[in-house]
């Protein structure tokens, strides 16, 4: 993950390089060899995402390719913090590190998950999320709004399979348990949440120099105390990555840019609005594709 851009892109090398030596360990081995197990941590998830990401970025700002608009999707709010200028790198890998631990430490294993609803309304999910609620007397609620047709749902375990039953029951095309290490995006990630607070309030946020859509509000905002505020109450909150992509829409973009590993808000955004352009850069060969497809815009 993100070894291509290491090994061609100087820009790139020496966003790895940052990051390894910010946190103080070789993330960049871990993201080129493994191992896998580790990778999956989300201690370490979370800041292997988030080096690659800005590892894309920086290789596009040199390409003369810079965002009138940014967004990310729950940890990829971090990401376009660090695009927009609000948050240091350094100051950024070391807080998404730390947000990774304390998710995984709110919760005991096994006892909280998450499923992904697919073929029912945001409305109709988050109705039956208050039902299963009120039938386990446990949390379970709307984590993830993804698209039209997606939503991922989040809390106690029992809840959310009781939910994903009554899910199903409604007619939802899927209704798929995730794999995940932590319920994310839930009442249940309050001892998270407040840690993660700590850390944010002493780092310095500085006014940003393209408007960003937060996931919690799904608003544009260029007041750093906002998007300080922002990071905080999205872990808890739910994303609200529909309105958020529609918002952007209504700014007549010309282009929607994903950069990162893998092409899922790509995706996303296809079952939101097909008509948007998306393209995406995680390596030399989506790089040169990307570049192509804006110089035959411009053209």
């Amino acid at each position: 993950m993100g070894r291509d851009l290491y090994e061609k892109f100087p820009v790139a090398k020496q966003t790895f390089d940052e990051a390894d030596q910010a946190l103080d360990f070789p993330l960049s081995r871990l993201c080129f060899e493994g191992p896998e197990e580790q990778l999956r941590l989300t201690e370490f998830t979370q800041p292997a995402i988030f080096t690659v990401s800005i590892a894309a970025q920086r290789v596009l700002a040199e390409k003369g390719v810079t965002p009138s608009f940014v967004a990310g999707h729950s940890l990829g709010e971090y990401s376009a913090n660090v695009a927009a200028g609000v948050l240091s790198f350094a100051d950024a890998v070391k807080t998404v590190r730390n947000r990774g631990r304390y998710m995984q430490e709110a919760v005991p294993a096994d006892q909280g998950t998450m499923a992904a609803i697919l073929g029912l309304s945001s409305e109709a999910v988050v109705e039956l999320c208050a039902k299963a609620a009120t039938e386990t007397s446990a949390i379970v609620s709307a984590a993830n709004l993804n698209s039209p047709e997606q939503t991922v749902i989040s809390g106690a375990a029992a809840a959310v399979e009781r939910a994903a039953a009554l899910a199903k029951d409604a007619g939802a095309r899927r209704a798929v348990i995730l794999p995940v290490s932590a319920p994310f995006h839930c009442a249940l990630m309050q001892p998270a949440q407040d840690r993660l607070a700590e850390d944010l309030r002493v780092l310095n946020f500085s006014v940003p120099k393209v408007p960003v859509i937060t996931n919690v509000d799904a608003a544009l905002t260029t007041e750093a105390g906002a998007l300080r505020d922002a990071l905080i109450r999205q872990v808890t909150g739910s994303v609200r990555w529909v309105e958020s992509v529609r918002l952007l829409i209504e700014q007549k973009p010309t282009h929607f840019i994903e950069v990162g590993p893998g092409r899922v808000l790509c995706g996303l955004l296809r079952q939101i609005d097909r008509s948007q352009t998306a393209l995406n850069v995680e390596d030399e060969t989506s790089l040169e594709k990307t570049l192509t497809a804006l110089s035959t815009q411009a053209g």
